[in-house]
């Protein structure tokens, strides 16, 4: 133990050490490292892996002696470290699950590519502003009384879940009403994207500046983490529901034109369909609340 204190010690980033304080039976004993820097700076993250890799392995080799390094900050790096690590399935998974659904309910394959993709172009855009204001500090004070730290692993995450869920719903209401002038037998392509943006924009955008008022409430909170939540969220559904869905989503699939209902007859077999068709003389295109599905307004 003594000289198991000693090497940790003497690492350049350790303050201090506290003596050994031993259990009842001398079994077991708890050292107590204090770092030099903070428990979000990277040097900190940086201590805890060399000692784990090299200074522990180094003083307790031949010993007998199992030594580990826990607490609240390894902890805090470890929960980080395995987060990071799920992050890219749990993307991965959310987004393949979403173009699968999409591929069922509207019978294409560029529109669910298209949806997706615009919809991480809104999310590297959230996670752009709350880096720039919670961890480089953009807006000083103003926001996160003057303090910066890396933001929580898991948020990124959450934001994500939550995004998508939201720029899908949005997405969902535009290109159903986009196909339904499709399949009633629009003039062309241009006029039932035109037609069915005009028919859904003004309710899309009232419906996201509920939400942007709502997760904007959480800047104003006292906890970090609902600030960092709610201005990611805020930011999020403002750029997705005006640029992405009112502007970026028409003009792709304007420039698609055909080649949006494309759907192979392979997938046409294996994807089952959850849409009801409607074809040319099925509906009034005159009225505005013609039937979506079959008993559904």
């Amino acid at each position: 133990m003594t000289s198991l204190r000693a090497d940790l010690a003497s690492q350049a980033d350790v303050v201090d050490v506290s003596p050994p304080q031993y259990s009842v039976n001398r079994e077991a004993a708890v050292l107590t490292v204090i770092p030099g820097t903070s428990p979000q700076d990277s040097r900190t993250s940086a201590l805890v892996q060399y000692l784990r890799g090299t200074v522990v392995p180094r003083a307790t080799a031949g010993t007998g002696v199992t030594a580990l390094i826990g607490g609240q900050t390894a902890a805090s790096i470890d929960t980080a470290g395995v987060i990071s690590a799920r992050l890219v399935v749990v993307v991965t998974f959310v987004i393949a699950l979403s173009v699968l659904l999409l591929m069922a309910a509207f019978r294409s394959v560029v529109i669910p590519l298209v949806s997706a993709g615009l919809t991480l172009l809104s999310t590297g855009a959230a996670y752009g502003v709350i880096v720039a204001v919670f961890q480089w500090g953009w807006l000083g004070g103003g926001i996160d009384n003057g303090t910066t730290a890396p933001v929580d692993p898991w948020i990124p995450l959450m934001l994500f879940a939550l995004l998508f869920g939201f720029s899908m719903d949005y997405q969902v209401f535009l290109v159903s009403r986009i196909r339904e002038e499709w399949r009633a037998g629009a003039v062309s392509d241009s006029d039932a994207v035109a037609s069915g943006l005009a028919r859904t924009g003004r309710i899309i955008t009232s419906a996201a500046a509920i939400m942007i008022c709502v997760f904007a409430a959480f800047v104003l909170g006292d906890l970090r983490v609902l600030r960092v939540i709610g201005l990611g969220m805020a930011v999020a559904v403002l750029l997705d529901a005006t640029l992405v869905r009112m502007v970026a989503t028409p003009a792709v699939l304007q420039l698609m034109g055909r080649a949006n209902w494309w759907f192979p007859p392979a997938l046409e077999r294996a994807v089952p369909n959850f849409l009801a068709e409607i074809r040319p003389g099925d509906v009034n295109t005159d009225r505005a609340d013609y039937l979506t599905m079959k008993g559904t307004s």
